[in-house]
């Protein structure tokens, strides 16, 4: 069974990479299991400052599903790329995306542009990220500000760029094109959907930010179904993310035109989540008949 995929130039061994924020810096998960057996490692959300992030609780558990409201805690750029990104380098020797955010396009721009320097090979780039200078609303949410960071992202860097995107838009296929037309190398989707929940018996926000990021199988015909719209809706690489738990989950994402997938809330379920997917998938091609998970890509708009 050939389980590779191409991300534009780049090619994975196999398509499964933990999300970011769902995997630390990669290499903590080392002494579990050889990192190495990943089609690729996506770092934690980096900014250009060290972040404490969100008071607790900042987590919160649903029936399908969790909240989240981290708040990008990282230790910054600096010690990112002196410290995180060597330990990982130590013990994996795959492709490395850096997952850049900020708070301007100048703080984008110069996240990236250091991480570029430090050797990672995909720039993935968080658009839900607030944007401070116009009203706190997150970039990925219009367009125009979408296309602004992927502009000066794709100008202060030489390595792929891939804006990750939000589903909480009215339509995510006008912001994938933005993106695209701005420069955007591929894009990843989706980041979480907003949701919340309430503690029925003091009637208090369960989380500390009231609402949060809501990720987990619960989301994964919403992300599905988005994936589907941006793949027939641009010409780059498409990185599926949402509710995958299972090597199943996998090959819908590739059938709906994705080429790669990121595995997020399953990994907090099970730390073995990625690689008992990697373990899987050859099993799954074979009762399905799939010989090259390449050829599968897009299927389902192509009526194969």
């Amino acid at each position: 069974m050939d389980t590779s995929v191409s991300l534009g130039g780049l090619t994975l061994q196999n398509p499964v990479i933990p999300a970011s924020g769902t995997f630390g810096f990669g290499h903590e998960m080392a002494k579990w299991y050889d990192l190495n057996r990943l089609g690729a490692v996506a770092l934690k959300g980096t900014t250009r400052e060290a972040r404490f992030g969100n008071p607790t609780p900042r987590i919160a558990e649903c029936e399908a599903g969790l909240l989240n409201a981290v708040g990008l805690q990282n230790p910054g750029v600096d010690a990112a790329v002196r410290e995180e990104l060597p330990r990982l380098r130590a013990v994996y020797s795959g492709p490395v995306i850096a997952n850049v955010c900020g708070f301007s396009a100048e703080e984008y721009a110069e996240v990236a542009r250091r991480f570029d320097e430090a050797g990672a090979d995909i720039l993935e780039v968080n658009v839900s990220c607030p944007n401070v200078k116009h009203g706190g609303l997150a970039f990925g949410t219009s367009p125009a500000a979408a296309a602004a960071v992927t502009a000066a992202v794709r100008a202060a860097v030489k390595k792929p760029v891939y804006l990750k995107l939000s589903p909480n838009v009215t339509d995510v296929t006008a912001v994938a094109r933005a993106c695209e037309e701005a420069g955007a190398d591929g894009l990843t989707l989706v980041n979480t959907l907003l949701g919340m929940r309430v503690d029925p018996r003091t009637g208090r926000p369960l989380v500390s930010t009231v609402t949060s990021g809501f990720s987990g199988p619960a989301i994964k015909p919403v992300a599905l179904r988005m994936v589907f719209e941006v793949c027939g809706a641009v010409k780059i690489p498409v990185i599926g993310v949402g509710g995958i738990a299972c090597a199943d989950d996998l090959l819908e994402f590739l059938s709906a035109g994705a080429c790669a997938v990121q595995v997020g809330a399953q990994n907090l379920v099970d730390p073995y989540a990625c690689l008992r997917i990697v373990e899987e998938l050859p099993r799954k091609m074979k009762e399905y008949g799939i010989h090259d998970l390449k050829s599968i890509i897009g299927r389902t708009r192509n009526g194969q």
